[in-house]
Order: structure tokens, then C-alpha cells, then sequence
């Protein structure tokens, strides 16, 4: 009934479309096994796309020629910069996006690769022979072959839906759980665990009070995700905020004793980034309010997103709690919110190119290790689904330096730390964030994905000529100078001391209080030079010059460090013989395998002392 297909992705959230749409543009037969396909690329929790460090993922997977950048902006209903107020390394995208409008995106973004295809139905085993993944067995008793198998199963490994008093199987909300998958995996030798997470109630927005709320609108300069050239917005939606309060907290603790969470009947653990709003009231018991995102779940669609009132209490305790919220009084749920339970294994069981350990040709990615949210799940599919094409085919496989990418820090620590909580990025968690800004990820990683093939001459020429322009901009800038007629009137309006003779404009721009289209408003002939150029290009010049010193800093430590990370490590290497280790660092360097004394360096319980032994026994 099938062909023998080069890759099979098992599941099509956001990791799994990420993978199959990575292996098929560069070359591989594709089968892409859902449970259902009507709801491909799913938004199973907040209408949304980006955020903080998630925004920059965005941009990397965008700029590697990944899809989740430009099916966030096809279906976005709102787009906002944060962190505007700090540096542009903190900048971060952000979408509101219309649920049932992204999932159709991308499943015509899907059907429209010709070497892809599509089956509904559930796996129920991967099959193994001589220790390699060569296909797969389904529900309905059917073997596919492939030469790889990329697991990507979100919630659904025997997935239980907890509301209250009340637990039944699922992997979302009327969707039906995955069983036999995690058994067959433990049988081969894989360690597994159990994790949860949590989704608001939804509510009918026609029942809501919208004058009683805080309005939240989009920026006025809409920006985009996608360094192609998507079409902006030309209209937004408006989100709201409002708050909880005591009455709120105090109904809520009237369902503490049915609450699955807090009798123990919920054993994974949840994110501690996004806890439930019963949570909050436990953990921050002084608090007096506790902030609510009004936010629509598309352009027609009445359907309300609950964002910060995240829960599993009973649903009763759900309504009358919702409706003390101000502007909630005569709410109507559409559907309540619950929390799940389900399997994952531990990351540290996967190579850097997520191939796990254990058995060769298979991958995981998404959820299945232990992560949460949708870009940090579509970066892992998008890197799994290139090493499976690669690693079938013998090629040399993509690995991305943790100074290079937040796609490389994420799967640099999900692989040498591990995770016993879902892992969410942050911004926090790289350590060269400066120099991994979502300005410049085209400018970092199109070249990578120019080589590989996923990315054509057109897109790299144009991030070529982003960076031709921009030098030319800072050479204009270093060459010319103003004079105290022009510049000393803008320099009044933003309160920055006044000049006394000619001046560079770079020595201008390199005032905090001054932008670049302040100089262009002062000095008339820049601003006819900086028209012909586009936004990205003159933003990314600014930003050169106002923390070039940062910038070469960051650099110097990115070069000491290069030696220890372009160190390698024999796989093969025998860490039992090295007694002069410590028993533990044996154990943890026996168990993750590192590729160089870099990710050596960063394995939890490797001192530094043990990574000096290890750099005089490999000399």
C-alpha cells in the first residue's frame, strides 16, 4: 500500500511540520502520520507566536528557510516589538495570531511540497532492526519503511486530561491520548517520565465588558517575522488586560480541595515559567491581583483567550471565579480550562543532532523532550528533520554553536543539562545574547542554510546586501559631518547637550538619547541618503554603531571559547578508566557522550577540574 519513504514524522504540531517540510525541501521523501489531520499545526494553548527569546527562535527558523515565521505573519491579527525600552538584544517579536487561519496556512504550505505526503492514523510502534529505526507499525496494522523516523508527539504519549475531580485519556481536548509508543520505547532501553501543562478556560467574548479592561493595541510601525517578503498588516485587533483580585483568589481556594494539582492526583511536573492561576494564588500568597490577557483567537471568531487564568480546578469553581474578574460578570465558557499529564523522555538520551543514543536513524523533537511552546518545539523539528536528511544520506550534519543561535542553546541544554520541568527559553539562557539578536538572524545563519541547500542564491544575495548597505550607511555616517544649525535643535527636543562646532554623525549616533532618524530629521542631506534604503538595513546599521565596543567584547569571548567547543571528544571514549575523574563526572560523561570538552564544560556535576584531566590525558 505505501512506498518505502526516506523520512516518516510522527505527529504534525508545530515540531513535526517544522521536520517534515525541512526533510522534503531538501530532497527527502516525506510522510507526515497524524492523528488527525484536520487539526495540523494546532495552537493548542495561546493564540500567539513569539515573544520574548521566543521571537528570535522565530527569526532563526525563518531565516534557515523554515515556515513558522511566514505563517505567523499570513494569519497574524497583531504584531508587537517588546522590550523596546531596553537594548536590541532584548528586542523580541510578537504575534497575535488567528488560530483557525495559521493551522490552514500551514497545511497548504504542506500539500503545496510535492515530495510530501500526508496519512491519518496513530503509531503504535517504531520498528527497529539491528539497532536502527527503519520504520513504522500504525493503529490500523499497517508497516511503513523508511530510512528514518522523527518522533514528534507533543501531549499525546498516553496523555490524561485532568479537570477537577474528573481525569479522562487525551492528548488535547477531544482528542484521543496515544497509547504503546512509550512501552515499546522503554522496552528498547529508554529512560521516560511524565510532565504536565495547562490551558485556560476559552469564553464567549460577546459576554465580556470590554470597558471595564485596559485596551492593548499593536505597534503603529507593524514589523513582520519572516525576512521574506510577507505582506504587513494592514489592520489589528485589539487585545485587553484586567486583573483578578481577592473575591477571585478567595473562590478559587474554594476548589482547592477538588484541585488535581494540589491532592496529588497530578504527578508530572509543570512549566514554572507558566503556572496555573491556582498556582499563583499558593505560591504568591501576597499578592493582590494578578494580571489577565483578554485575547482574541482571530478576526471573526468570537472565541476568547483566557491568558494568566491557566487551570484545573472544577469547572463550577472555574465560572464563579471568572465572573468576580472586572469585565467578566456575565461571561459564558465556551469550554473550561484543564490541565494534562503526559510522557516525555529525557533529552539526555539524544546526540546534539537530537538522533537519540540508543537507536540510530530516530529522532525526537518537541514536547516528547521535555520542552514547552511552539517555537521552541518547531526549532527542534526543523533541526530533526535536516539531520535525518542528512544522516540518510551521509552528509555532514547540522550542529548550531551555542554562539551562533538560541536554536543552539536550546538543544545544547536539553542535551548536556537535561530537564526535569518543561524547559522554556529565555533570553537569560545565552549567554552571547548580544550577538544573537533578532535583527541580525539572517545575517548569522541564511549563509548555514545556503550551503545546505534550504535557502536559494536570491534570499542570501539579499542578506548580502543587507550588509553592504548597512556598512555603507556607517561609512556616511563616519565621513560626514553636521553643523550646530541642524543638529542643535533636535539635540534640545530629546535632552541631549548641545554641539558648539561641526560634528560627525557617528559621534551623534552614539548618544543614547539619539536615533537615527533623529540625525535624519536634523541633517537633511543624511535624511535624502537614508531613503533609499530599507528599514532592516538602517536599523541594523544603528545598532553597529551604538554597541560596536560591545559587540567586539562579546566577540573576543566568543574566540577564547572556540578552542574548548572545537575540541573533540572520541564518542567511543572509555571515561571508567580515567580514575582521576570524579565518580559522578564518570557517570555524566559516560552518560551524555559530549561531542567537545566545550559541552564537557557544561554537563551538570563536570567540575572544572575534571575538565582539566580530560584536556591533559586527550594532550
Amino acid at each position: 500500500m505505501f512506498k518505502k519513504y526516506n523520512v516518516i514524522v510522527v505527529g504534525a504540531g508545530h515540531a513535526g511540520c517544522e521536520a517534515a517540510a525541512a526533510a522534503a525541501n531538501l530532497g527527502s521523501s516525506v510522510l507526515l502520520i497524524t492523528m488527525n489531520m484536520g487539526v495540523i499545526a494546532q495552537m493548542s494553548c495561546n493564540p500567539a507566536i513569539g515573544g520574548v527569546a521566543k521571537g528570535q527562535i522565530v527569526r532563526e527558523i525563518d531565516a534557515m528557510g523554515g515556515y513558522t515565521g511566514i505563517i505567523a505573519d499570513k494569519s497574524t491579527i497583531q504584531f508587537r516589538m517588546l522590550n523596546l525600552s531596553k537594548g536590541p538584544a532584548m528586542w523580541s517579536p510578537r504575534t497575535q495570531n488567528d488560530r483557525m487561519r495559521f493551522a490552514e496556512e500551514w497545511r497548504l504550505q504542506l500539500e503545496a511540497l510535492p515530495t510530501l505526503d500526508m496519512w491519518q492514523d496513530t503509531v503504535k510502534e517504531v520498528i527497529v532492526k539491528n539497532g536502527k529505526a527503519c520504520g513504522v507499525i500504525t493503529s490500523l496494522g499497517i508497516e511503513i519503511e523508511a530510512d528514518a523516523v522523527v518522533l514528534t508527539n507533543g501531549t499525546f504519549l498516553n496523555g490524561v486530561i485532568h479537570i477537577g475531580e474528573k481525569k479522562f485519556g487525551g492528548g488535547r481536548t477531544g482528542e484521543k491520548a496515544a497509547t504503546g509508543l512509550t512501552e515499546q520505547l522503554v522496552s528498547l532501553g529508554f529512560e521516560s517520565g511524565r510532565m504536565k501543562t495547562g490551558t485556560p478556560p476559552r469564553i464567549d467574548g460577546r459576554s465580556l465588558n470590554y470597558a471595564l479592561m485596559e485596551e492593548q493595541w499593536g505597534d503603529d510601525n507593524r514589523g513582520r517575522f519572516s525576512y521574506t517578503d510577507t505582506p504587513l498588516p494592514t489592520e489589528q485587533r485589539c487585545c485587553w488586560i484586567t486583573y483578578t483580585n481577592d473575591k477571585v483568589h478567595e473562590m478559587l481556594k474554594t476548589g482547592f480541595e477538588r484541585s488535581p494539582m494540589f491532592t496529588g492526583r497530578i504527578k508530572g511536573l509543570g512549566p514554572r515559567y507558566c503556572p496555573s492561576i491556582e498556582d499563583k494564588i499558593n505560591r504568591f500568597a501576597e499578592r493582590e491581583r494578578h494580571q489577565i490577557f483578554v485575547e482574541p483567537e482571530g478576526w471573526t471568531t468570537n472565541e476568547i483567550y483566557v491568558n494568566g487564568f491557566s487551570t484545573s480546578l472544577p469547572e463550577d469553581v472555574q465560572q464563579k471565579a471568572l465572573q468576580l474578574i472586572p469585565g467578566f460578570e456575565n461571561a459564558r465558557m465556551y469550554r473550561p480550562g484543564y490541565a494534562i499529564e503526559y510522557d516525555f523522555f529525557p533529552p539526555m538520551q539524544l546526540d546534539l543532532t537530537l538522533e537519540t543514543l540508543i537507536v540510530k536513524h530516530l529522532f525526537f523533537a518537541g514536547q516528547i523532550n521535555g520542552t514547552t511552546g511552539y517555537e521552541e518545539a518547531a526549532a527542534q523539528g526543523f533541526i530533526a528533520g535536516i539531520n535525518a536528511h542528512q544522516r540518510i544520506n551521509d552528509d555532514k550534519e547540522l550542529i548550531l554553536k551555542r554562539s551562533e543561535s538560541y536554536i543552539g542553546v536550546l538543544i545544547d541544554d536539553l542535551v548536556t543539562k537535561g530537564t526535569d520541568e518543561p524547559y522554556r527559553m529565555f533570553t537569560s539562557r545565552a549567554e552571547h545574547r548580544l550577538l544573537l539578536r533578532q535583527d541580525n538572524a539572517d545575517i548569522r545563519l541564511t549563509p548555514i542554510a545556503h550551503k545546505l541547500g534550504l535557502i536559494g542564491d536570491e534570499r542570501l544575495n539579499k542578506v548580502n546586501e543587507k550588509i553592504k548597505n548597512s556598512d555603507h550607511i556607517i561609512q556616511y555616517l563616519k565621513q560626514n559631518s553636521t553643523t550646530v544649525d541642524k543638529m542643535n535643535p533636535i539635540l534640545d527636543e530629546v535632552g541631549s547637550s548641545l554641539i558648539s562646532q561641526k560634528t560627525k554623525l557617528v559621534n551623534l549616533l552614539g548618544r543614547p538619547q539619539i536615533n537615527i532618524y533623529d540625525l535624519a530629521k536634523g541633517d537633511s542631506d543624511f535624511g535624502s541618503y537614508l531613503n533609499q534604503f530599507d528599514k532592516e538595513t538602517i536599523e541594523q546599521a544603528e545598532i553597529k554603531v551604538k554597541y560596536e565596543s560591545y559587540f567586539e567584547k562579546e566577540m573576543e569571548i566568543v574566540n577564547r571559547m572556540k578552542k574548548m567547543e572545537d575540541r573533540e571528544i572520541n564518542p567511543d571514549f572509555d571515561y571508567s578508566s580515567l580514575v582521576s575523574l570524579s565518580i559522578e563526572a564518570r557517570q555524566k560523561l559516560a552518560q551524555v557522550k559530549p561531542r567537545t570538552l566545550g559541552q564537557a564544560s557544561r554537563i551538570s556535576g563536570v567540575s572544572p577540574s575534571d575538565i582539566s584531566v580530560l584536556m591533559v590525558h586527550m594532550s
